[in-house]
């Protein structure tokens, strides 16, 4: 099983034909992502091979999704651009928008967020600044190096791309349903919570490990909600145990206040709620082991 993708997800890719995306392009075909089109109104009609592999490039998203049935779209667009690229994959219905740009204005964020919420919710928006998702085995959509891991029992949700990243080859051997990078800006699309219960109701997925860090309280509702709702066991990591208040570390989304949104603060909230907390990912991925045993 797998959350929000799988093997028979129709990817297509906005900003294909820049540097970054062609490259990305490259490495999501390689893991075996069904990709059916790139997005450029300014090369429609013409087409990129990549390894022998022809990929057309479409005029708009909603042409795209006309030709090939696409139901994913990964964007690379710049930051000025980001928010008129997703409010197109909002107005074409498209269900995943996996928005990987860095740099977004959070005015912008918040923008093309509410504008999905007044359109019905009928795109999921992942990021931005995130990694994106993967379904080893059977699809990536994002940067996530998909050689690091193997199918499995586990499924991750992180705010940090190279927390993900190391989480998963930690526990390579065991493997992971699905991994999700949700991205560390103040506005983001989807939550912790939104993957926890999707890892809840996924019957293949087994023992959840959530990554957060200092900032924000989304860790504090998080434990609110596995309290309620999560009967799998939960392992827990928070990234910035050592960082001074009032500095933005990072992400950012990341910058503590007072006691609200510290590491230890976070650390208790999930323990109240049944969590195993390691202080390290290494230790996160013992205690995840140890429950998996």
């Amino acid at each position: 099983m797998a959350i929000f993708l799988n093997k028979d997800s129709k990817v297509i890719v906005q900003g294909m034909t820049g540097a970054t995306g062609m490259k990305h392009t490259k490495l999501m075909l390689a893991d075996g992502t069904n990709i059916v089109g790139g997005v450029n109104p300014r090369k429609a009609g013409t087409s990129v091979d990549f390894d022998g592999t022809d990929i057309p490039v479409f005029g708009s998203v909603a042409e795209a999704i006309e030709k090939t049935g696409a139901n994913v779209s990964v964007l690379f667009v710049p930051p000025a651009f980001s928010k008129a690229a997703v409010v197109e994959a909002i107005d074409a219905e498209i269900p995943l928008a996996v928005v990987i740009t860095e740099g977004i204005a959070v005015h912008d964020s918040a923008a093309f967020y509410a504008y999905a919420k007044s359109k019905g919710d009928k795109t999921r928006i992942i990021g931005p600044n995130c990694p994106g998702l993967i379904t080893p085995g059977q699809s990536n959509a994002g940067i996530i190096p998909g050689d690091i891991t193997k199918p499995g029992r586990i499924g991750l949700v992180s705010k940090s791309g190279t927390l993900t990243y190391q989480m998963m080859y930690e526990l390579r051997d065991i493997g992971f349903s699905s991994a999700v990078g949700i991205g560390g800006d103040p506005v983001i699309g989807t939550t912790h919570i939104d993957a926890l219960a999707a890892f809840e109701a996924d019957p293949e997925t087994d023992l959840i490990v959530m990554i957060g860090e200092i900032g924000g309280d989304a860790e504090e509702r998080a434990a609110d909600f596995i309290k309620a709702n999560v009967t799998k066991p939960v392992v827990g990591y928070v990234a910035g145990f050592t960082a001074p208040e009032g500095k933005t570390m990072g992400h950012a989304g990341a910058i503590v206040s007072g006691s609200s949104g510290t590491a230890q603060a976070k650390k208790e909230a999930l323990e109240a709620a049944g969590v195993k907390v390691g202080k390290t990912p290494t230790e996160t991925a013992k205690l995840a082991r140890e429950l998996l045993s």
